[in-house]
């Protein structure tokens, strides 16, 4: 071989190992996107990713298909995007319960950690504190000192076992030493059905699911557990507010895929997701559910699973919370 060939050759070997990268990038998708929503249709979580996938779609003309794959406290939607082809072609919606269930059951059939890779963090939903518009408790102090005066008598509900309301209910009476009763129900509309006829006395609850009942005055916000007032609710007080710090509970929305799937795939969804989470009517329809856009790196999100999962499995090892 004659030594021009040769450099040629090995001048455009690295540009020859770009080729696939550079195929996929311009191609992709070449076809429907599934995102698996471990949810049924119609709740919270559903909500946000049509929202975020139809934005998508308006914006880059591909098509997204929302796969909704409710029951086993998301396991089963969980489980089936982990078992999916990794080729770019299937996400999930992932959330609190990702970062939680691990801690909860022993006998899961994929890996939280090693099952997916992180894309990015879409939105937060505030956990709020409600009760029956009726009560007399009105602060978050009302709470613990009612809490405290009758140990053991008061209940809190909450949309089901394990949930991120249920967990926000049981670092409640961690952090402030009170002993509240846990009422889980199947999902948050039976539970906010009792709240508001007087059979409960509160609830954990998401900002997204409930908004609507904060507003129609059937219930009332005691606190939101963020780092700032909910730009809906602007005369609810955030617990670090009230005195009560470290009491921040997002239900958390983001994309992640499974494990092994091409990374160009990953920042082309990663960076058309932070644009659209920048376009004023999504985050007005966030606003509107009580949500607020995040946005960030995939590295980012994967550090942020990391820190809520060691925050929730010391709350759940201090409880004594066990699903199986």
């Amino acid at each position: 071989m004659n030594r021009r060939l040769a450099l040629g050759l090995a001048l455009g070997a690295p540009a020859l190992a770009m080729l696939p990268a550079m195929a996929l990038a311009q191609a992709y998708p070449s076809k429907p996107v599934t995102v698996t929503v471990p949810f049924a249709v119609g709740g919270g979580s559903d909500n946000v990713a049509r929202m975020v996938t139809t934005k998508l779609t308006e914006r880059t003309g591909k098509s997204f298909v929302i796969d909704n794959r409710g029951g086993g406290g998301t396991n089963i939607g969980n489980e089936a995007a982990s078992r999916a082809t990794p080729d770019g072609y299937t996400f999930l919606l992932g959330q609190f319960t990702l970062s939680v269930n691990p801690h909860l059951y022993s006998g899961l059939r994929y890996d939280a950690d090693k099952s997916f890779v992180p894309v990015v963090h879409i939105a937060d939903a505030p956990t709020v504190l409600i009760v029956p518009a009726s009560s007399p408790m009105k602060t978050v102090a009302d709470v613990v000192a009612a809490a405290k005066a009758r140990p053991g008598k008061l209940n809190f509900g909450s949309g089901g076992s394990g949930t991120s309301v249920h967990l926000a209910g049981e670092l409640f009476k961690l952090q402030n030493k009170v002993d509240l009763v846990h009422i889980p129900y199947k999902g948050s509309a039976p539970a906010m059905t009792d709240l508001i006829g007087g059979q409960i006395e509160m609830m954990f609850d998401t900002s997204t699911s409930a908004l609507p009942h904060i507003k129609g005055g059937k219930v009332r916000a005691v606190g939101v557990a963020a780092g700032q007032r909910l730009k809906d609710l602007p005369g609810v007080p955030t617990f670090a507010e009230q005195g009560f710090k470290d009491f921040d509970v997002p239900a958390w929305y983001g994309f992640v895929a499974p494990k092994g799937t091409p990374a160009e795939a990953v920042q082309w969804l990663n960076a058309e997701v932070n644009a659209v989470l920048k376009d004023p009517s999504v985050v007005a329809k966030l606003d509107a559910v009580g949500a607020v856009a995040v946005g960030g790196t995939p590295a980012q999100m994967g550090d942020f699973m990391k820190a809520q999962s060691g925050r929730w499995a010391k709350v759940v090892k201090d409880a004594g919370i066990k699903l199986d």
